[in-house]
């Protein structure tokens, strides 16, 4: 029966070239907007995450604030500074907190040779490593422990600092200076993409230990807290119990929002996979109505082999065809139909995506071929298609196929 069905598919599209080819076009056409839309929005997607999680992933950032709130008789406007302190406390505090460092900062001036270069300085703990991904190139490495208990005088450049002041030579275990003072670079970070940033991309930074920046600069206060949860569903938990402990130690209402700043990247990263989800939806409904338009080209097409086709389906009803198998032909041609033009379609779209991946990028996430030419056709998007393909197959035969159905056998065999 199969095979019958689809000599006669073959045949319909012999007989009727034009309106075939036309019919065809149109449904890969259809598939190949709605399948290339979604392998370019979920391609943006997960640039748009990777850049997300460049800046550290399952962290929270506590920042000093000030005062917005009157508090046991001291008046709102003081100014909370977060000290070294506060890191022990929260740790000791806090169990669903794995990880956490002070984090000093400034900008200061870098020097190797002749070559100067102004860039953001960071000073933390080893645990900055692996909360804000930042990873060294092989041949080099982080801040360790022995440097952060003897306040060595070490630092990790970015690799766009190290281009600028190394060129081509390698800078590890060469002297710079940093502010006149001279340290040994021990690594280099690997390039990794990053939307989230503050004082700059992590490439164009300076990381020493913090305990080094107490020595030099005296004690200051932190810039922030960096801390990693052991769970990610628990960050409201986690944000909720920052406040109320640095709030008794820093006496302020744990209800005033400005007293402190906390920067939630779970919370971040929710909301960019939101918007990433909703971008991808709406260019779905897109692709989807041109499906929709080249569906009603297929149900013209099917009226059209009804209408010639009405002797003899009139024949074979004659000689005891059901009417259901003479539905099911026309269902089944109009499947073959739609199924046909979307594998066209996705052949085009195949080849673009492959394309896409050839053409060379930078390391920066913000480099246009890296943001819009790494389209992602995933299984999901290819079995989502192919769903659509045969639904909007047997919407455009329905009618055509109940057509058919309707045929007065002694009527038909008077036809022409």
């Amino acid at each position: 029966m199969w095979l019958q069905l689809i000599k006669e598919f073959l045949h319909d599209l012999h007989t009727q070239k034009m309106r075939s080819f036309l019919t065809l076009s149109s449904m890969a056409w259809g598939t190949f907007t709605i399948t290339a839309l979604l392998a370019f929005g979920s391609g943006l997607g997960n640039a748009f995450k990777k850049g997300t999680l460049g800046a550290g992933n399952q962290i929270i950032n506590v920042y000093g604030g000030q005062t917005n709130l009157d508090y046991q008789g001291m008046v709102k406007g003081r100014a909370i500074r977060l000290q070294e302190e506060d890191v022990e406390v929260l740790k000791s505090s806090i169990p669903l907190i794995d990880m956490i460092s002070p984090n000093y900062g400034d900008f200061v001036q870098l020097q190797y040779g002749k070559n100067l270069l102004n860039t953001y300085m960071e000073a933390s703990n080893p645990q900055f490593e692996d909360m804000r991904t930042m990873y060294p190139m092989a041949g080099g490495r982080f801040i360790n422990e022995p440097d952060v208990t003897e306040a060595r005088r070490v630092v990790v450049l970015g690799h766009e600092v190290a281009r600028e002041l190394f060129g081509e030579e390698d800078p590890i275990g060469k002297v710079i200076k940093l502010d006149s003072q001279p340290y040994t670079v021990v690594g280099l970070l690997q390039p990794k993409p990053q939307m989230s940033m503050s004082m700059g991309p992590d490439s164009r930074r300076a990381i020493i230990p913090y305990t080094t920046f107490r020595q030099i600069w005296g004690n200051q206060p932190l810039r922030s807290i960096v801390l990693h949860l052991r769970i990610p569903g628990e960050n409201e938990t986690v944000k909720a119990q920052i406040r109320q402990i640095l709030g008794r130690k820093h006496k302020f209402d744990p209800a005033d929002e400005r007293a402190i700043g906390i920067w939630d990247m779970v919370e971040n990263l929710k909301m960019t996979n939101l918007v990433s989800q909703g971008f991808t939806i709406f260019l779905g409904m897109i692709g989807l109505l041109t499906l929709i338009v080249a569906g009603v080209g297929i149900a013209n097409i099917m009226y059209v082999a009804v209408k010639e086709r009405t002797r003899e389906i009139g024949i074979r009803m004659a000689i005891g065809a059901r009417k259901s198998h003479i539905s099911f032909q026309f269902l089944s041609e109009a499947v073959m139909l739609s199924f046909t033009g979307g594998l066209i379609g996705l052949f085009i779209t195949w080849l673009t995506v492959k394309a896409a991946w050839l053409v060379p990028s930078g390391d920066n996430l913000f480099d246009p071929v890296e943001m819009l030419a790494r389209p992602i056709l995933s299984v999901g998007i290819m079995a989502g298609v192919f769903i659509i393909l045969v639904l909007i197959g047997l919407a455009a035969g329905f009618f055509p196929a109940r057509k058919a159905a309707a045929v007065n056998p002694i009527e038909s065999l008077r036809y022409e």
